[in-house]
């Protein structure tokens, strides 16, 4: 085994990049559910894991971070999640992803996404249609949002609003 030390990223030092890197957002996210000693998890299909990536770069998140499941294929939202049988392109399937993954680890915040990436339409709805849920102690809400570019940019797009979204829920609910 090779083992490799210091940072691939020239003279950038970590507390740099994390510096550099995290978004209001995610501090936001960090603070809040810091201050009122409560929990965040992620269940993500079209963004492979880029949420939970973002929410585990925060200097902290150990303490409120319970972690995420990724969803990626069909029998893993309907098995592990609770989601029921059938298109998984849709609203009801973000909110069943948001409160399934809510009960399995036990969070009081949860985000959840699903969504066509493209480069071709699938189950009927165009590239760049994501749906967005956040389940909290409040409920779940879910939003529709379409999104322009290749996979990579709805990709970006959906994780950043999924953050977005999730920092409101927390600062506000």
């Amino acid at each position: 085994m090779k083992t490799v030390t210091g940072y691939p990223l020239g003279d950038v030092t970590r507390s740099n990049w994390y510096k550099k890197r995290v978004t209001e957002s995610q501090r936001q996210i960090a603070d809040a559910l810091s201050r009122s000693n409560r929990t965040a998890a992620v269940a993500e299909s079209l963004t492979g894991g880029n949420v939970s990536a973002a929410l585990s770069a925060i200097e902290g998140a150990s303490s409120w971070f319970l972690g995420g499941v990724v969803a990626y294929a069909e029998t893993v939202k309907f098995g592990l999640l609770g989601v029921d049988r059938g298109g998984v392109i849709n609203a009801a399937t973000a909110q069943q992803m948001a409160i399934g993954v809510a009960e399995l680890l036990k969070a009081d915040f949860t985000v959840a996404t699903t969504g066509v990436g493209g480069p071709g339409p699938q189950e009927g709805q165009q590239p760049g249609t994501v749906y967005i849920a956040i389940a909290s102690p409040a409920g779940c809400e879910v939003r529709q949002y379409q999104f322009e570019g290749d996979p990579p940019d709805v990709i970006e797009q959906t994780t950043q609003r999924a953050l977005h979204d999730l920092a409101g829920a927390i600062v506000n609910g």
